[in-house]
């Protein structure tokens, strides 16, 4: 429904702005008085050719502006061409300066004058003498039809239709870019199959790099934590003994002096923390080993992660990531690449769009002989042959 109509500089009129309420609005006055003015203004703003003639004289530009409430149709149009807006209106412009240059917008967003045709004929039909007129149209006859014996079956139609057209594509798509998609799928089979066989876990690039680097330092480590145990237990003077004798010593002197009795107190659990360092210095050097074979097999495994991960242009500890994203893409290339199974899915939807249209038909045409003797009823009144 249009609910306003703003006109600037348009032939002779100055400015206008008409708002229009729900129901059966009428322009009268003398042949000559403008009424067809107004509708030349709405056929422009709804796409209609135009020139610098439309422009009143000595204005730099005609500005036709309409506002109109939309219907489904309408609304599915905007939504469908990006024009939508919040509200569910529509704002139709056209700007025509006095050099004949055209400019059309739809609810603010530039247009062309195409688009704003298309989308008129889902807003308004203009009925004049001569004129041509949406009942000669068959999409409108047709709509007449389903109006006079409302169903479902042409939603059903609709859909169907849609969903054959969409697996039509996809398939001619496929068929078409065969080719390219068989050698995508060939470098992807590649790529997964060879990090298949590298058989990377997620974090094991930090924990290989961790066991290569005691391995690669096992002989320093070793000598290392001999040397610390032997001066802790196991030398002449062993660091141990010594501490334990001045414990000794300092246990007799806080007899006779207890604020001798604070420093005791100190060296006591230092012993304690030293033999439990002994024990556990005991224990790494049950588990340190000089394993050269082991050492080799890291060394190998590490130059593989290393080397594959440069290959795909990956960090090392990306790979098991990578892995599983190539391996996803080869089983969407794999669903896509179904052909028969493109071919069976469009020849059944194919088969439910048909049966839906054939018994849509049906429904139309009957609705047709009850539309036909209904006119003809109306016309008999009019006194009208028909």
């Amino acid at each position: 429904m249009l609910r306003t109509l703003t006109i600037r500089d348009f032939v002779i009129v100055d400015a206008i702005e008409l708002e229009f309420a729900s129901g059966f609005s009428v322009f009268t006055g003398e042949t000559g008085a403008g009424k067809s003015i107004l509708i030349d203004a709405l056929q422009l703003a709804l796409g209609g050719r135009g020139d610098a003639s439309v422009v009143r004289e000595g204005a730099a530009k005609a500005d036709i502006t309409a506002d109109f409430a939309v219907s489904d149709a309408a609304q599915q149009w905007l939504e469908e061409n990006e024009f939508a807006i919040e509200d569910g209106g529509a704002l139709l412009r056209r700007v025509i300066d006095n050099a004949g240059r055209s400019k059309a917008f739809i609810n603010g967003i530039a247009a062309t004058a195409t688009q704003l045709r298309d989308l008129g004929e889902l807003l308004v039909d203009i009925h004049g003498q001569h004129a041509h007129q949406s009942l000669l149209k068959l999409e409108a006859q047709r709509a007449l039809l389903d109006n006079q014996a409302p169903s479902s079956e042409a939603d059903i139609v609709a859909s169907s239709h849609k969903q054959w057209r969409a697996l039509s594509r996809q398939r001619e798509e496929f068929e078409t870019n065969a080719k390219n998609v068989l050698i995508e799928r060939e470098r992807l089979e590649w790529q997964v199959n060879e990090l298949d066989k590298l058989a990377v876990k997620p974090g094991e690039w930090a924990e290989i790099g961790n066991e290569h680097s005691r391995l690669a330092n096992a002989a320093s480590l070793l000598e290392g934590a001999q040397e610390a145990l032997a001066a802790l237990s196991e030398s002449d003077h062993p660091i141990l003994s010594q501490i334990a004798s001045l414990n000794q010593k300092l246990g007799k002197l806080a007899a006779v002096d207890a604020q001798l009795q604070g420093v005791l107190d100190c060296m006591e659990p230092a012993r304690i923390q030293l033999q439990e360092a002994v024990y556990a210095l005991n224990d790494y050097l049950d588990k340190v080993d000089l394993d050269p074979q082991r050492l080799a097999q890291v060394e190998a495994r590490l130059d593989a992660l290393h080397s594959t991960a440069r290959k795909f242009r990956v960090a090392p500890d990306d790979l098991p990531q990578e892995h599983a994203r190539l391996s996803e893409q080869l089983q969407q290339l794999a669903d896509a690449s179904d052909l028969d199974g493109l071919r069976k899915q469009e020849e059944a939807v194919a088969a439910t769009y048909l049966a839906a249209a054939k018994k849509l038909s049906k429904t139309r045409a009957g609705a047709a002989k009850q539309l036909s003797a209904q006119v003809t009823a109306a016309m008999q009144e009019l006194n009208m042959t028909g």
